[in-house]
């Protein structure tokens, strides 16, 4: 039977170490954690193992469900180490069941669950932990979750409609511009030869498009390298705070995309205050979290300036306003919402019917891009071949 040479640390932070006789690495592991001791290294025969750092790799569907989960067990009134142990030892996800089972010992170790997550901000992010510390606060964990569960479904689904608005029109356009390229590379200059050695005279068009054809194989090759580094530039641009916010400005004063981008901003800033304000978090403090997880500079700074008014007395509604972002509908709902004293359920009904906005607007756009797409491909291809048939219907004429 191999031996193994391991170090861990105990919940006192203590560092340890020894030698143990097993089957294998995971049989180490768990008698490890029997003795209450979390490996970090683990050696066998001059092969060292260590255990891969918590975090990452975690998609918002497999929190969506834990989530879930979780907040059925806590109702049913299962402790929550126990309810840890439980869907940690159920994760398909590796890296999110490392990070379960280290939730768990924090928490077997005397710490908040709240701030057991802190400790992993690329799994739980802060809206998710001030949630989690609201409800351990109001003693409502179980709802807290629920809520949490139901938030990160719709923000999945969100970001799908994201995906499906920007990703699509660009793949469909460059599959098309590179259809288009690869006639112009390949096909026309088996006619340009053709005609060359035909004698023909060539109209205008004919020459155009063979002279475009020509500049493509000899400087395709520069082109492409070109946009490839104004695709980096952009993207090293878009890191810099001024670069974030020219192009989201950008984006949002496109005349079809910017007002799906719009419709999603406005859904995502209503379902995230609306989670944090009825879970009990204070509106400050959910105005600050709601803008770090917005997703647009421009609606960021817009919140923030809200946030910044809010704190000088002034209702929600009014920086709103003053914003010109978010619509006079959603304005007004949420004045009546402040007026009446349910903020959170006119969020949640503003959010509601956006994200249903979004859904038809995505649609609106692909319908409306298939077409133009359809014209451009038409226009374009016929074009070439009209220009390259031109040539040959004057031969034809010359020889009768």
């Amino acid at each position: 039977m191999p031996q193994f040479e391991w170090q861990g640390r105990r919940r006192t932070g203590e560092t340890v170490g020894g030698v143990m006789t097993a089957d294998n690495r995971d049989a180490v592991v768990a008698a490890l954690r029997r003795q209450q001791v979390v490996p970090t290294k683990i050696k066998e025969k001059g092969k060292e193992f260590t255990l891969p750092k918590f975090g990452g790799g975690v998609k918002s569907k497999d929190l969506a469900v834990f989530t879930r989960q979780f907040s059925v067990m806590i109702d049913a009134g299962l402790p929550v180490v126990q309810c840890l142990e439980i869907l940690g030892s159920q994760q398909q996800n590796k890296a999110f069941q490392r990070v379960l089972f280290n939730v768990r010992e924090d928490v077997e170790a005397g710490a908040n669950l709240s701030d057991a997550f802190k400790k992993h901000p690329r799994v739980f992010d802060s809206l998710y932990c001030n949630l989690v510390a609201a409800g351990e606060a109001g003693g409502i964990l179980d709802t807290i979750l629920q809520r949490l569960s139901v938030y990160i479904e719709k923000a999945v689904k969100l970001k799908a409609a994201v995906r499906s608005a920007m990703v699509y029109p660009t793949v469909v356009v460059t599959v098309a511009i590179l259809v288009v390229a690869l006639i112009m590379w390949k096909v026309i200059p088996t006619f340009a030869n053709l005609f060359s050695g035909l004698g023909a005279k060539l109209p205008m068009p004919t020459r155009v498009v063979i002279a475009i054809s020509n500049f493509l194989g000899r400087w395709g090759w520069l082109i492409v390298l070109a946009l490839i580094g104004f695709a980096i530039l952009v993207r090293l641009y878009y890191r810099t705070a001024g670069g974030r916010y020219n192009i989201d400005k950008f984006l949002l004063a496109l005349p079809v995309m910017g007002v799906v981008l719009k419709k999603i901003a406005v859904a995502r800033f209503c379902r995230t205050l609306a989670t944090l304000v009825s879970s009990g978090v204070p509106i400050l403090e959910g105005l600050d979290i709601t803008a770090k997880t917005s997703g647009n500079a421009i609606v960021e700074e817009a919140i923030f300036k809200t946030r910044k008014s809010v704190e000088e007395g002034k209702t929600l509604a009014e920086p709103l306003i003053a914003s010109k972002i978010f619509p006079g509908m959603v304005t007004q709902m949420i004045g009546v919402g402040e007026a009446t004293g349910a903020l959170d359920s006119m969020l949640s009904k503003i959010a509601d019917f956006y994200e249903d906005e979004v859904d038809e607007a995505v649609a609106n756009l692909m319908s409306l891009l298939e077409p133009l797409i359809i014209v451009f491909l038409g226009v374009t291809i016929g074009g070439i071949v009209i220009s390259m048939y031109m040539p040959l219907f004057t031969l034809i004429q010359q020889i009768q």
